[in-house]
């Protein structure tokens, strides 16, 4: 991976720190709470909100490292740009950097599938593998078109999708206090399961509503005061949305059977169905279906992005570099992104998905968390935010801890992916040195 400079004068720091929280928060509020909420109750039972407040915690360890290292490198680049500083391996800071690709085609596959469920069911019925394709493919070519990417449009969005989980709050309340639902029920663990095992089991499944530090991270080049601001919006966005997804897992429980929403590709819509409000089910569904759809795109954006960037740095193969002459959009890695994602979706499902996601970026957090420490010997003139060592620490464990919890089928999918990514690396790093050695024989004899 092609180090940045540290003379490297950077983008305009055109994001305030209200704009950059914001941005957080919509990346970490995304679909996932739309569609994983029925999935992690049938793993925990009623306590729902007890998986979702442990992967929160558990999120946090690793936000020390990013915010640390952020603070410290205030350049676009991520994860295996921490990395490659510090161990200078180039395969190690490739295969990170891949795993987080892979994260966001995996990502944006299970919220395919879940965009083709019941939220949308609630204006007509289609077959749900085609639906993912189809939607897929109307990703790649908004992907393909080209985005004008804007923080302000961002803000935007958030809101809308914050305003979705909002009324999910108030309907419940409101449920409560006419008599439906069962409170108590937020407070019953699965008959049967180890409450360690099914806490852990959740909070791995859970923890995929908490991801979103990777893509915040590449914004940190353009934003103001970054030593500063970065720390404080991800420590806040942390906060705001830990609150909102207790919020709404809780009432959740209480509102829906465990069953009911274990049952549904669309959790939340049960919510609004037993509330006693009269909000029409089209408008929850839209905003969902809204909150799914942005999802997949910020991810496939992402995803593309750094498949191009990786052949630009040559460290895959060029072909991957090429831009559209017209469009000016990377269409040979959008195409390798789109087909991989499609292939997912034709065979996986969404809990399948969101565990490999999971997975990937777990792999890439130990990274993060092993190369703050490595970096503590690397003086930087100016200041920066710096945490206990025993963040980073805890960060590992953690991870390490989850990544227990992912099952063989998990494992071999996402080893599949970084096969994938290991055999284009070795073709380009084969065709180089037969291309140098091609120069050299050319001089020679010359």
């Amino acid at each position: 991976m092609t180090q940045p400079s540290a003379q490297r004068t950077g983008l305009k720091r055109g994001i305030t720190p209200a704009f950059l929280l914001l941005f957080i928060v919509g990346d970490m509020v995304g679909g996932g709470i739309y569609a994983l909420v029925g999935q992690v109750g049938a793993v925990t039972g009623g306590a729902i909100w007890s998986a979702f407040l442990l992967a929160l915690v558990l999120a946090v360890f690793t936000a020390f490292s990013y915010a640390e290292l952020v603070s410290k490198y205030p350049q676009a680049g991520g994860a295996a740009s921490y990395v490659h500083r510090a161990f200078k391996v180039p395969f190690l800071s490739f295969l990170v950097a891949f795993a987080v690709v892979m994260s966001g085609v995996t990502s944006a596959s299970a919220l395919a599938i879940a965009f083709a469920g019941d939220y949308l069911h609630t204006f007509f019925s289609a077959p749900k593998v085609i639906t993912g394709l189809i939607f897929i493919v109307v990703v790649g070519l908004i992907n393909f078109r080209g985005i004008n990417e804007s923080v302000a449009l961002n803000a935007i969005f958030t809101l809308i999708e914050l305003f979705g989980l909002l009324m999910i709050v108030v309907i419940g309340v409101a449920a409560l206090a006419s008599g439906y639902g069962e409170p108590a029920r937020a407070f019953e663990l699965k008959d049967g399961a180890s409450i360690p095992l099914a806490l852990l089991s959740g909070a791995a499944l859970a923890f995929y509503a908490l991801i979103g530090f990777e893509d915040a991270v590449n914004l940190a080049e353009e934003t103001h005061d970054p030593n500063r601001s970065f720390p404080t919006a991800l420590f806040g966005c942390i906060a705001i949305t830990g609150m909102i997804y207790l919020l709404v897992t809780t009432i959740a429980a209480m509102v829906v059977p465990i069953d009911q929403l274990a049952g549904s590709s669309a959790p939340l819509l049960e919510v609004i169905k037993q509330g006693p409000l009269a909000v029409p089910v089209e408008l929850f569904s839209a905003i969902a279906l809204f909150a799914l759809a942005n999802g997949a795109l910020i991810n496939m954006i992402m995803a593309s992005r750094l498949i191009y960037g990786m052949g630009d740095q040559n460290v895959m193969p060029a072909v991957f570099a090429r831009i559209h002459a017209r469009r000016q959009t990377p269409w040979v890695a959008i195409i390798f992104t789109s087909l991989l994602a499609m292939g997912l979706i034709a065979t996986g499902d969404v809990g399948a998905l969101a565990r490999t996601t999971v997975l990937l970026l777990l792999l890439a957090f130990i990274a993060v968390n092993v190369a703050v420490l490595v970096l503590r010997q690397d003086r930087i003139g100016h200041d920066h935010f710096t945490t206990a060592a025993i963040f980073p620490v805890l960060g590992v464990l953690v991870c390490l801890g989850l990544l227990t919890q992912q099952g063989a089928q998990t494992w071999l999918l996402a080893g599949a992916l970084l096969l994938l990514g290991a055999a284009l690396y070795g073709i380009n790093a084969l065709v180089k040195r037969r291309l140098d050695g091609r120069r050299t024989m050319g001089s020679t004899i010359v």
